[in-house]
């Protein structure tokens, strides 16, 4: 779909290149370096010159940070905090990634579906490398056959289905608004698309807060003794 939007993109496809026999979404790869260069930067802004009394995208960051270390106390108990700097780290770039795509003339990282399925197996990878860790091999593995050995077939399948149904979520939500936004912006300009705009910030928001939660939560399962 070649639609513009302000600068002009194509939705939901790429520019290719292709080295060594692999083949590289550039434009996907240079949004993403993009979010990650944003994310430090507004990091540096907030932090260089630290008030007691924070302002600006020091008082933005803090409550950010502050909200997702409730969560994570709630969510992962008192040993979620040495993943504090993962989880706040995710969620910062997939705030920002999902926004990105809302500027004319950019897209968001996260309408590739390559780029949510990575972030979704890196979480679910980073599950089993903490299970293991905290339960032991043989514990970790005994797990699967719980409660009844033929539930092992049950527990494999939900594993899969992890990194799918939260990498689907996430591409499906915000490729879908990207193209809603063009497609309004091309049958009813201005007001309508402005409200939808205004709606997909908030949409972007979410749905990088929902991918951080089940990320949380599938981690909690490795860190608790029961899984």
């Amino acid at each position: 779909m070649n639609m513009g939007h302000g600068g002009g993109h194509e939705i939901g496809g790429h520019k290719l290149a292709h080295f060594a026999g692999l083949t590289f979404n550039m434009d996907t790869l240079t949004m993403t370096w993009l979010t990650m260069a944003i994310v430090i930067i507004l990091a540096v802004v907030a932090t260089r010159r630290a008030a007691i009394v924070p302002r600006g995208w020091q008082n933005f960051l803090e409550m950010a940070v502050t909200a997702l270390l409730d969560q994570i106390d709630n969510t992962m108990g008192p040993k979620g905090r040495k993943l504090a700097p993962l989880i706040i780290t995710l969620f910062l770039f997939l705030v920002v990634g999902n926004e990105l795509g809302l500027v004319p003339g950019f897209t968001s990282p996260t309408n590739d579906i390559n780029t949510t399925l990575g972030l979704a197996l890196m979480v679910v990878i980073l599950v089993h490398i903490i299970g293991v860790r905290e339960k032991g091999a043989v514990r970790y593995v005994k797990h699967f056959f719980e409660p009844y050995i033929p539930f092992v077939i049950i527990n494999i399948i939900e594993e899969l289905a992890k990194p799918i149904t939260l990498s689907f979520r996430l591409f499906g939500n915000i490729l879908a608004g990207e193209i809603l936004l063009i497609i309004l912006g091309m049958l009813v300009p201005y007001v309508i698309p402005t409200a939808w705009l205004a709606f997909s910030v908030f949409v972007g928001i979410v749905q990088a807060f929902i991918f951080t939660m089940l990320s949380m939560s599938y981690l909690s399962n490795s860190l608790n003794n029961e899984h």
